[in-house]
């Protein structure tokens, strides 16, 4: 069912263009691998509820739940009354188990946060929520596995495509925005005749509305949420790794904007250096992507 949805550009409409069967199982792969992650998300968030509602003491404990260490010891002890009964022998014994080293001060906190005094539920009640809490506990750890195989996955099949090289070779860019991207742009070249439209299908780029003394920018709406969705994290991920893009965001920010429209003028940037490196199969050049911006400054004459 899947295979035959993701052919369907293929076979069902011959002027859109084609897909390589690598490229496709790469978009299945990194489809997969984020619906896996944005599941995960949801279901910690209702662990997190649920925590809240009668053991809030499991929160303080471990604001991060998506940490093994979290999952571990909560397992042990879904319970405010379970928590009680936790050794310091115990305790370490579950830090090994999840693969962290005997550190006194981690044991001894977690005792102090798990054990404070709060408010509690009636005892039938309260074993209510903690099977239910033990249940979403061992569904995270499964979804957890899920998306670690699912993540080797896409890292191999992504590594097989001959495009991989020039995709891993920009700034920001590692297997699985990499991935992702390949995934939604495809391998055919023909598919985006200028940068622009790869610009526009990703929807980093704005519509303008003018009409007489009216004139406005807005986002664009009809997109690939998936690409955009890549793109923005490309772009953030790049500041930290690319000279260029660092700069043009300094620049974006100098000139009034926020942080949030200077990230999306440099999420603007990116597809069309892209659409260029993919068109003439060459690698990232960072002093061509940004050639105003990484360009040393010349020296006055002698």
């Amino acid at each position: 069912m899947l295979a035959d949805i993701l052919r369907t550009d293929r076979h069902q409409h011959r002027s859109l263009p084609a897909v390589s069967d690598e490229a496709l199982a790469v978009k299945a792969l990194a489809r997969q691998h984020q619906e896996a992650i944005w599941a995960l998300h949801q279901n910690t968030s209702r662990l997190r509820s649920m925590l809240l509602e009668f053991y809030p003491q499991a929160l303080k404990a471990f604001p991060n739940l998506t940490h093994k260490t979290a999952l571990t010891v909560l397992a042990a002890a879904p319970t405010p009354t379970k928590a009680r009964r936790l050794t310091r022998r115990g305790v370490v014994a579950l830090l090994h188990r999840c693969g962290r080293r005997n550190d006194p001060d981690l044991v001894e906190r977690i005792l102090t946060e798990l054990k404070a005094p709060a408010l509690h539920q009636p005892a039938p009640v309260e074993a209510a929520l903690g099977l239910a809490a033990k249940s979403l506990i061992d569904v995270l750890v499964r979804m957890h596995e899920a998306v670690a195989t699912l993540n080797a996955a896409l890292a191999e099949q992504f590594d097989q495509h001959h495009l991989a090289p020039i995709l891993r070779s920009a700034p920001g860019l590692g297997p699985v925005l990499a991935a992702r991207i390949l995934g939604e742009v495809g391998d055919d070249p023909s598919r985006f005749e200028t940068a622009a439209n790869l610009r526009a299908f990703a929807g980093t780029a704005p519509v303008t509305r003018a009409s007489g003394r009216s004139n406005y920018v807005k986002a664009r709406k009809v997109r690939n949420k998936r690409l955009g969705d890549a793109c923005h994290w490309w772009a953030y991920s790049t500041l930290t790794k690319s000279p260029g893009a660092r700069a043009y965001y300094d620049h974006r920010r100098a000139i009034g904007d926020t942080h949030n429209a200077a990230l999306r003028n440099v999420a603007n940037k990116l597809p069309g250096r892209l659409w260029w490196c993919l068109q003439n199969h060459q690698p990232w050049d960072d002093s061509a992507a940004w050639p105003t911006l990484t360009k040393p400054p010349q020296t006055a004459a002698a």
